[in-house]
């Protein structure tokens, strides 16, 4: 938050409020040159998504890939490093000071296990390989905006700093960027610009989340001979049910989900445990509150209900217990459409020629958001599909580099290059 921060920077962010406005079409050469440089190697940024998606990093294993990562930034002149958590810095340091902090950001990590094969096809001008889009393309986009900039060499005060991020995927509970905020880069961050997928949209707010594992534990037996004892799985049961009848907002968009179920030995066998995992969302953090306070509440109702299902000692001794494991929360957040960070997305978009739509999402972005630093997350372009599938593919298409163009142009306007 904004309190957080010393005072100067705060003062020198409220001199940056009102936006510098940038030229394009040949009035300005510096950012004509970074504009022609990216659309001049647009091959090279495609290469770099092929090769770099061939590198697995599945979640909490993704040094091979930020080792690789790293050597590209220091290939194009930039002092690059990993700091504790894995997490790939390259930066891009300004010529003056008093100017902000931009990082421009992508995540490393999959969600796909160890042993995927993660070779990337192509016939016809489409790529496929699980994380060619999400986020191989943020990572390229990445490579082509640092190499334009080391080219075009502008002079601007604005410290820029290339991340790739580890754990933005599921389980990694977006702890690349935690670091950055809490530890590596804490006070220091004036916009976070985070590149995730494809297509050319913007994401302005935070969805936020709650992510639970469910586990109802008990003694176990046969299921003839110790019937009459309670079932963790049957607990597990009612809590489904009374959980799918839960009834959310439509407005603010609020989602449930139980997502994984698993629990038992044997067909013949009353389980000693059944677990499932529990995905809550929403963009209102009190919405959000609320379900999660229903869902605990049906939750604990299910354990009630299933131990009062069986009478006698041997249920008594055999009662169930309810253990509930958090597994991932994501911050919800938002900022206003005339947030200064919002307008030179668009304003940037709009000199390119093109007009995003403005959504709310769960990405890199929530943490900031949550925190009061201006952020978004943007596309990468091109076009594709299949996002955490095996068959996820990608099409750069005619005017695939105005991704990369407007990540640029983003960072050109917060940097005040002229």
């Amino acid at each position: 938050m904004i309190s957080r921060r010393s005072s100067a920077r705060c003062l020198r962010l409220s001199a940056l409020t009102l936006l510098t406005p940038i030229a394009l079409g040949g009035q300005s050469p510096g950012i004509d040159a970074i504009l022609a440089s990216i659309k001049s190697d647009n091959a090279w940024t495609v290469s770099q998504q092929k090769s770099i998606c061939e590198i697995p990093a599945p979640p909490f294993k993704e040094a091979a890939r930020a080792a690789e990562f790293k050597r590209r930034f220091e290939a194009l002149g930039l002092r690059a490093r990993i700091d504790a958590i894995g997490n790939v810095l390259a930066e891009r340091p300004g010529t003056g000071s008093g100017g902000p902090t931009i990082v421009l950001a992508g995540h490393l990590d999959t969600v796909f296990p160890e042993g995927t094969d993660v070779r990337v096809k192509e016939q016809g001008g489409r790529m496929t390989a699980p994380g060619i889009g999400d986020d191989c393309r943020g990572l390229a986009v990445l490579l082509a905006v640092a190499r334009a900039y080391q080219r075009a060499n502008p002079r601007h005060d604005a410290r820029i700093i290339f991340v790739g991020n580890v754990g933005e995927e599921g389980p990694g509970n977006l702890r690349g960027v935690r670091h950055l905020f809490e530890k590596e880069l804490k006070g220091e961050i004036d916009y976070f610009i985070s590149v995730d997928g494809i297509g050319l949209d913007l994401v302005s707010r935070a969805v936020g989340s709650n992510r639970y594992r469910v586990t109802y534990k008990g003694p176990g037996g046969h299921s003839y001979g110790a019937f009459g004892i309670p079932n963790p799985i049957h607990a597990m049961g009612r809590a489904i049910a009374k959980i799918s009848d839960i009834q959310v907002p439509s407005t603010p968009k609020t989602t449930f989900n139980v997502g994984i179920v698993e629990g038992g030995t044997s067909v013949n066998s009353i389980p000693f445990e059944g677990t499932m995992e529990i995905d809550m969302r929403s963009e209102n953090a009190d919405a959000l509150r609320n379900v999660d306070l229903v869902i605990r509440r049906a939750l604990h109702e299910a354990l009630d209900a299933e131990n009062a299902r069986w009478a006698g000692e041997r249920a008594v001794r055999g009662k169930l217990t309810l253990v509930i494991d958090t597994i991932g929360i994501r911050p919800t957040g938002a900022q206003a459409d005339s947030a200064r960070i919002v307008q030179a997305a668009l304003q940037t978009a709009k000199a390119l020629g093109f007009l995003p739509a403005i959504t709310a999402s769960s990405t890199d972005a929530n943490l900031p958001i949550s925190l009061g630093v201006p952020a978004i997350t943007i596309d990468g372009g091109g076009n594709g599909g299949g996002a955490h599938s095996l068959s996820e593919w990608y099409e750069d298409g005619p005017t695939g580099w105005l991704g990369p163009q407007w990540a640029a142009l983003i960072v050109a306007r917060l940097a005040a290059i002229k």
